[in-house]
């Protein structure tokens, strides 16, 4: 993607470990990175970063995602009887994965009572993909996984029936359970048909195999200046924390 922005004739800036992005200050700037980074720099850097709403997979019938999802709070997660695949919607805050009941997830340090998550059945996931979605179109897409394992690769075979539900998916999000401009989309095949994994900030997903100039496009719209941010996008805008040195 860095040879891409180039062609493009964008500069592309690594910042060092453990260092901030300074001297990018009062630039326009556009960010590809992880949630950590995007909050310590993007009051400084002018950001407006949108990634999709906590509850936007739960929002979607059950005949796209395949299983029962409901997003709870804490306490309600940790009262479940039998085993759950339970996750922070958005940002890492504890493992996501299948919790044997709700006593076995983290404690209040990791996962406070003001944080929502998301509670779904079990599934197996034969095959998994991500799509990068801009203006409700598939730009970019690419397998991540095989049976649970890493598995990169294009679409392959896959591609005709993948991009159909990816259709279906992103019709009914027009309508139940909206997405912002630009998003990461993950589907994927089960025994029973195609369900909706989840959807994450493109700014912050891996691009896997897929086109890196396809993928830009959608990065750049995704975490750009919130002075250009499209007024449809500002219900998806992540809220930055002040950071104090």
């Amino acid at each position: 993607m860095r040879t891409a922005a180039g062609r493009r004739g964008l500069r592309a800036f690594t910042a060092p470990p453990g260092g901030g992005a300074q001297e990018l200050a009062g630039a326009p700037v556009h960010l590809y990175g992880g949630p950590l980074f995007a909050d310590a720099v993007g009051r400084e850097l002018g950001l407006g970063p949108v990634e999709p709403s906590d509850g936007w997979l739960a929002a979607l019938p059950r005949e796209l995602t395949g299983r029962r999802v409901e997003l709870v709070t804490p306490a309600e997660a940790r009262r479940l009887p039998g085993p759950a695949f339970v996750k922070a919607p958005a940002d890492k805050h504890f493992a996501a994965r299948v919790y044997p009941d709700g006593a076995a997830l983290p404690g209040p340090e990791l996962l406070d009572g003001d944080t929502p998550v998301l509670v779904s059945e079990v599934v197996r996931f034969d095959a998994e993909f991500r799509l990068f979605v801009l203006d409700g179109e598939v730009r970019a897409a690419s397998r991540y996984a095989l049976g649970g394992e890493l598995a990169v690769a294009g679409p392959g075979a896959d591609g005709p029936e993948l991009l159909a539900f990816a259709a279906e998916v992103l019709a009914a999000a027009s309508v139940t359970a909206a997405l912002p401009s630009a998003a990461a989309v993950d589907l994927g095949r089960t025994g029973r048909g195609w369900a909706v994994v989840e959807a994450n900030a493109a700014w912050a997903s891996g691009g896997y195999a897929c086109d890196p100039d396809a993928l830009l496009d959608v990065v750049l719209r995704a975490a750009g200046p919130l002075a250009e941010l499209p007024a449809a996008d500002r219900p998806f805008l992540r809220p930055l924390p002040e950071v104090v040195p």
